[in-house]
């Protein structure tokens, strides 16, 4: 930090502005990483004095006050060891998070609500800015799918074991029998590009199509043909937005989210080259069945890369996910 404060210092800093930015970007997340820590340094001495005062005066009622702000702290000194391990390329970015209701209509449909719904709660108890900004609502119920644009810190370094698919086991609620029921869903987890230059896109490969929105928004978004689809041509790669008015600025947005998708496949290509490297065998995307939720006959969250399992199955479906998160970063950290 000290190399960069210097840096920063000289009269020609500026003169290349791309570098500077870039200097003073990561410069500024180095000085939000000193005064986290030594924020948490001082809260933990004065835990420590409270500590000791109440042992001087024998002072009980100050046990719950201690309990509350050691849990707290606790907490968060975890979360901040998991960041540092975080330290790939694009993990400190926010996230794209896409659902996909898979084959069985109504029921995985609303199974991919339900999906959505935990990750917004997550992303709303996190301090995240989730914004939905493509929803294709289902026949009679649910979503046929989703895109959520979720803005912060490390979004995508929580969320990047999410993607996969997703099973239900429950009774329909849909069924006139009430019968036992198994649905699927698919989540995936795109990290956001920040710089256009990250992706070579040629215009010639693009393919734009408007249509009329079918989302929120009022008469002005039916009537008026403002939603985007944008097409990469050479992957046959897909983007829509429909979320603003403004035609212009539905482009912006299925840009970005078609531009995270290509980085995404650039990933994929130089991960599975190195896989194939290593001899490790290359799971088919709908063949990925990384967590199942049963809400009958008993209830039960289980990761299947990890193990971990939890009865409190209500909570997961609140957004309480940080747990199952955990697992799989500290899984993924010793490999």
């Amino acid at each position: 930090m000290l190399g960069l404060e210097l840096e920063s210092s000289r009269p020609d800093f500026w003169e290349d502005s791309a570098r500077a930015r870039e200097a003073m970007h990561k410069l500024s997340e180095l000085k939000g990483q000193v005064q986290t820590w030594r924020g948490l340094e001082s809260r933990c001495k004065s835990l420590e004095e409270l500590v000791e005062l109440a042992l001087a005066e024998g002072d009980d009622s100050l046990s719950a006050e201690i309990s509350t702000e050691l849990e707290k702290l606790e907490w968060e000194l975890e979360d901040l060891e998991l960041r540092e391990a975080l330290s790939g390329e694009y993990e400190k970015r926010g996230a794209i998070l896409g659902v996909h209701a898979g084959a069985g209509g109504t029921e995985s449909q609303d199974w991919a609500e339900m999906l959505l719904r935990m990750y917004l709660r997550w992303a709303e108890k996190r301090g995240y800015q989730a914004e939905i900004i493509e929803l294709s609502p289902g026949e009679e119920a649910g979503i046929k799918s989703a895109l959520v644009d979720i803005a912060g810190d490390y979004a995508y370094g929580y969320l990047k074991g999410e993607h996969g698919v997703h099973r239900l086991v429950r009774l329909s609620p849909f069924d006139a029998d009430h019968a036992r029921h198994t649905s699927f869903a698919l989540v995936e987890i795109i990290p956001k590009v920040e710089s256009e230059v990250e992706v070579k896109l040629d215009p010639e490969d693009l393919k734009v199509e408007t249509f009329r929105s079918s989302g929120p928004g009022g008469q002005h978004m039916q009537k008026t043909s403002s939603a985007v689809r944008l097409t990469h041509l050479p992957t046959g790669m897909q983007a829509s937005c429909q979320s603003e008015r403004s035609q212009a600025r539905n482009k912006e947005k299925a840009m970005k989210v078609l531009m995270s998708r290509l980085l995404k496949l650039e990933l994929e290509k130089k991960a599975e080259k190195l896989a194939q490297l290593k001899g490790e065998r290359i799971s088919a995307e709908w063949g990925n069945q990384i967590r199942s939720y049963v809400l009958h006959p008993y209830k039960l969250v289980k990761d299947h890369r990890t193990g971990y399992e939890t009865a409190n199955a209500s909570a997961v479906l609140d957004g309480e996910i940080d747990e199952l998160l955990k697992a799989y970063l500290k899984l993924a950290s010793r490999s």
